[in-house]
């Protein structure tokens, strides 16, 4: 969706005309409102706002979906790891470099 110039309202006019663009927004209209000449805050229609939290949620599952299909098809490729080998491995690892950092530091001293 554009917006149209009447659409962008500075803080200090919106202030002064809130009820005016609030009908506005209510109607269907959806203003901007500028402060130091930056985007601020928007003004929509309470129900517009609650429809985009839904498709945020849908999008939300949706994404979550296609990670279960990815990980799926991980599973059936075979491409997967016991997690508490997998954490051993990785906590391994952050051992032995932390034990060269420590030699490395001797070594310098």
């Amino acid at each position: 969706m554009g917006f149209a110039a009447s659409d962008v309202v500075p803080f200090t006019v919106a202030r002064a005309n809130l009820s005016e663009l609030a009908e506005q927004a209510k109607a269907g209209a959806e203003k901007i409102i500028t402060k130091n000449g930056e985007s601020y805050v928007a003004l929509i229609d309470a129900s517009r706002l609650d429809y985009y939290h839904l498709l945020e949620r849908e999008r939300i599952h949706l994404l979550l979906i296609e990670d279960m299909r990815k990980g799926l098809e991980d599973i059936k490729a075979g491409r997967v790891q016991d997690a508490d080998k997998a954490i051993a491995k990785l906590q391994q690892r952050r051992r032995a470099k932390s034990a060269t950092v420590a030699r490395s530091a001797k070594r310098r001293d």
